[in-house]
């Protein structure tokens, strides 16, 4: 954002608060008009007020009650407007206060949406425009503090008041903080004239003398203290007081650029720089206002902030991903691996983007040149070429040219590096010819990366001779890691299989010294074997003897050793991706575990490599493997082997079965196997056995288990409820009568009719909102989402498009909090082992469903008799299909933020059914893509998913125009036919 833009942003938000802003919560309410924060550090300037005072054109502060207020200053250009809005103020005026909200397209904190392109200005050409377009959004008034009125003013009442404060803050206190700190224990406000007067009350406080020209930025104290460096947290007596240095909050917070949850800060803290974290901080998140910036994304829970450091930049986190062609060399240059291997020796890796704007561009160029080229008049040579010069190279016996660059001249040839490929050459100096103007418009195509995860293995044949065989010359997809690195992070994928291949990971696994395995061989039997997990489809993970099994556990006492005794962040996760190696805590001890999915960029699901365990933690969990170790764990392959057991299939196996399996071998040392076969998915058909006795078959747990009755399906579960009474019926007789049957998708082509989540027709009542006889208190629904009136724009992402008359927006405004909703219930359902039978699983309620690794919120459609369950996600609209076992229900913490997905219909556009063609072109231009939506009207309706809105869709990516999607929908007139 340029430095303009930003302050009519700062103007906007100062001129939406009449009676000022706190200077505490002006970062928070710029971010909810803009989506980033103020840049103060950024800009050179050592805290936000100074940054303000640099700006009086902008910004006037005040000094109220201690307490700094900011407010617009006076713009000339704008003072009659203001002056005749002033006049106009109605007193009548709704309470609560109002915040301008530009439809700019903002960058979110965590998103698990990829999205292209540069930022958008929503329906205004250019960001100087003082045409833009906004909406004004009122928030829900909140109960202020009795005010004292001059004559209530007692200096004894508030000197006592002032001295409990301090009892608390016995380390000192901002003077700035004081008058919110006495408003909330107090619940009145800090009277003006005591502010002033405080400097004389020295038998209760001291006030440091004034550093600076802010008479505000100083600290108050007890008489009996002295005055700390830093004075942050309430210190309770008689605890001796302690303090937090700036420097090393700000250390951990560098180390998660996307923010870290509020409550994990004192044992990280203390993990990491090995003293206690005052806890009472957390209950006054304001004191840590100078250091970090402060949001809730839970607005509900106000024990759920995020802290940000002051040099976090808020941009995108999830990674870009781009289809990529790797540095191969083209078919005129000798394939050269010595040049490869001796480019890796620092472990760079070159590539080239395909697509659009990429490789096709590239095609046009270089076909270009070689039409301009053949001509004689155009091949004029380079006559003293020097290092670093552009140059166009004819290649021999082709009639191609290329771009090049010299990068050394020698008496009659000069090694060059093609600038589109990247590779280099040395050949005759007759072969440069000048580089005509008009090809140096398109950047060069050959980008320098690293791959995460094997910086410090660039030397290891190994893992080179992985990369030259996977990379070299195919098409791949990359995941840029870092955008700001030079050179850039990045994952590489194959997708040419029919599951991907993650080749960081594979050159990893090339590291791995097979002599430290235990050889399997079929019909042997192996003693000392640790059962390591049993899951719930019946696979069971093993531990075997082993010489690398020996050499894990000494190198993982190393670990713990080094942790106990380092004191620094050096060691905290900050890039996670998948595929990483790292360490986190299993029963106590660390332990290698793998990332095998990112929910957004602060919930990750990992795989502990020696165990087989499976877990979903927060990323502050994890370390780095110390580089003193990391070679030699990286050597030793995973200790844990996947197993089946003989004559027990594989699949959905009985609660009992599982929990009996778990008692029976869990953490026992004593069991042994024997190896019936081995099949190509490295799944290893074993017996087990409980006991170094008899390896009869007979006496293994696989015919103990098979013979059993733990196989036994239960009979249809009772609800435990009493049957419903005559009053009961009538009231779901009546909720019957009352819904309407709502036509489910039909295939291509398809009606404008807006489909129901609730598909299906008949007994389609909603026990939600049922009361039954008994008083019983039923799932209650979050509130209804907020929506814009007709006439005015919202930004929004379209998450499902399925024709002009069915999509499903998305609020851009509050995707971050769908992001950190979604990452929590990752980690608190699947921690939990309790699933509802197929009998408790009810018609239009709302759950919980495990998609695709994601917990989603959903409606239930209908439950099939196969044990399948058809459900609606409420914030995605996507149906889907799954397992009544993935169900759990949705606890009231998941039920606060509404839900997200909004059913909308294109504007502009008339009821039609629409074909095949016009389905996906529509669907091309808006599916996965953020744009603006400007609302002609909203339909409402009790239950959040039988709302719709009419809008116009935009998408204002581009910098010549704004595409308006209903005129391109518009060019298919004979593709439709008026709906019946």
């Amino acid at each position: 954002m340029s430095d303009d833009l930003m302050k009519k942003m700062l103007r906007a938000v100062l001129q939406a608060n009449k009676n000022g802003v706190s200077i505490t919560r002006l970062q928070g309410e710029y971010r909810s008009l803009t989506g980033e924060f103020i840049p103060d550090r950024k800009l050179g300037y050592p805290s936000l007020e100074c940054f303000l005072r640099s700006i009086p054109s902008v910004v006037r502060m005040e000094n109220r009650m201690g307490e700094i207020m900011c407010f617009a200053a006076v713009c000339q250009e704008t003072a009659h407007i203001a002056q005749l809005v002033a006049r106009q103020k109605s007193s009548k005026r709704a309470p609560g206060r109002s915040q301008m909200l530009n439809c700019r397209m903002r960058s979110k904190l965590a998103s698990n949406f990829v999205f292209y392109g540069r930022s958008r200005l929503s329906l205004s050409q250019s960001a100087s425009s003082e045409n833009a377009l906004s909406i004004t959004i009122s928030n829900v008034p909140h109960p202020t503090p009795k005010a004292l009125q001059p004559g209530d003013y007692n200096p004894q009442v508030v000197q006592n008041r002032i001295s409990e404060v301090l009892k608390k803050y016995c380390s000192g206190l901002w003077l700035s903080k004081l008058p919110s700190v006495y408003r909330d224990m107090h619940k009145q406000d800090l009277p003006g004239q005591a502010v002033i007067d405080l400097e004389n009350w020295t038998h209760i406080c001291l006030v440091e003398k004034p550093v600076s020209t802010n008479r505000a930025d100083r600290l108050v104290y007890p008489p009996q203290s002295k005055p700390p460096s830093l004075a942050l947290s309430p210190v309770k007596p008689p605890t001796a007081p302690y303090t937090v240095k700036p420097a090393t909050l700000k250390e951990l917070l560098s180390k998660y650029s996307h923010g870290l949850w509020a409550h994990a800060l004192p044992k990280l803290y203390q993990e990491t720089f090995k003293v206690p974290f005052p806890e009472d901080i957390l209950s006054n998140l304001s004191l840590l206002l100078d250091i970090c910036t402060v949001e809730y994304p839970m607005t509900d829970n106000k024990m759920k902030a995020i802290l940000y450091g002051p040099t976090t930049e808020y941009k995108i986190p999830s990674p870009a991903i781009f289809p990529v062609a790797s540095g191969n060399p083209p078919t005129w240059i000798s394939e050269k691996p010595k040049q490869f291997r001796k480019m890796l020796g620092i472990f760079l890796f070159l590539h080239r983007y395909i697509g659009e704007g990429y490789s096709q561009a590239l095609e046009t160029m270089e076909e270009s040149m070689s039409t301009v080229y053949s001509q004689v008049s155009a091949q004029r040579l380079l006559p003293f070429p020097s290092a670093g010069e552009l140059a166009a190279v004819k290649v021999e016996g082709g009639e191609e040219v290329v771009r090049a660059q010299v990068c050394e001249v020698m008496t009659d040839k000069v090694k060059v590096y093609y600038v589109d490929h990247g590779f280099s050459e040395v050949l005759s100096r007759t072969k440069l010819l000048e580089l005509q103007k008009d090809f140096l418009k398109l950047p060069f195509q050959a980008t320098t990366c690293t791959l995460a995860g094997l910086e410090q293995f660039s030397s290891e044949l190994s893992v080179l001779q992985t990369l030259e065989s996977l990379a070299v010359g195919k098409i791949l997809l990359v995941e840029l890691l870092q955008h700001d690195a030079d050179p850039p992070q990045v994952v590489l994928y194959d997708t040419s299989h029919d599951d991907e291949v993650n080749i960081n990971v594979v050159c990893l696994k090339a590291l791995q010294d097979k002599a430290m395995e235990n050889p399997l061989q079929v019909n042997s039997t192996y003693m000392n074997v640790s059962v390591t997990n049993v899951c719930s489809d019946g696979t069971i993970f093993c531990q075997l003897p082993s010489r690398g099994r020996v050499k894990l556990n000494e190198i993982l006492d190393k670990i713990e050793a080094f942790f106990i005794t380092q004191v620094t962040s050096e060691s905290l996760v900050s890039t996670p991706f998948c595929g990483k190696c790292c360490l986190a805590r299993y029963k106590g001890r660390w332990s290698r575990v793998e990332i095998t999915n990112l929910h957004g960029s602060r919930v990750l699901d990992i795989k502990f490599v020696d165990l087989g365990v499976p877990a979903s933690v927060e990323v502050i969990e994890l370390r780095e493997i110390p580089p003193s170790f990391l070679h030699e764990l990286m050597v030793i392959p995973p200790q844990a082997i996947k197993c089946c057991l003989v004559e027990l299939e594989v699949g959905v196996w009985t609660p009992e079965a599982v929990l009996w399996l778990r008692g029976a071998v869990l953490n026992s040392m004593d069991c042994s196997m024997k190896i019936s076969t081995l099949d190509e998915d490295k799944l290893v058909h074993i017996y087990l056995f409980t006991s170094k006795g008899s390896q009869d078959v007979t006496n293994s747990v696989n015919h103990q288990m098979a013979t059993s009755d733990l196989w036994k399906q239960p009979g249809p579960q009772k609800d435990g409820l009493p049957t419903l009474s005559f009053l009961d019926t009538v009231v779901a007789n009546m909720v019957d009568q009352l819904t309407l049957d709502s036509p489910a998708c039909s295939p291509i082509p398809v009606s404008t009719n807006t489909p129901s989540p609730l598909d299906g027709a008949g007994d389609m009542s909603n026990p939600t909102l049922v009361t039954s006889a008994w008083g019983e208190k039923q799932l209650v629904l979050p509130p209804l989402l907020e929506l814009p009136q007709a006439g005015q724009n919202m930004d929004v992402y379209v998450s499902v498009a399925c024709h002009p008359g069915h999509f499903v927006l998305q609020p851009w405004q509050d995707l971050y909090k769908l992001v950190v909703l979604m990452g929590e219930m990752v980690l608190y359902y699947n921690q939990r082992e309790e699933t509802p039978g197929p009998g408790d699983v009810q018609k239009g309620e709302v759950y919980a469903a495990k998609v695709d690794h994601n917990w989603h919120r959903v409606l239930v459609n209908r439950v099939l008799s196969s044990g399948l369950v058809s459900v609606y996600e409420l914030d995605y609209g996507k149906h889907e299909l799954v397992s009544c076992t993935l169900l759990q229900p949705l606890i009231e913490s998941f039920r606060q933020l509404p839900f997200q997905g909004i059913t909308a219909q294109l504007a502009g556009v008339e009821q039609c059914v629409w074909s095949e063609a016009a389905t996906i072109v529509f669907r091309n231009h808006v599916e996965k893509k953020p744009l603006v939506a400007q609302v002609e009207c909203v339909v409402e309706a009790e239950l959040p998913w039988d709302r719709k809105m009419i809008v116009y869709l935009v998408d204002t990516s581009r910098e010549e125009t704004d595409i308006w999607v209903h005129n391109i929908m518009a060019d298919f007139p004979e593709e439709q036919s008026t709906a019946a």
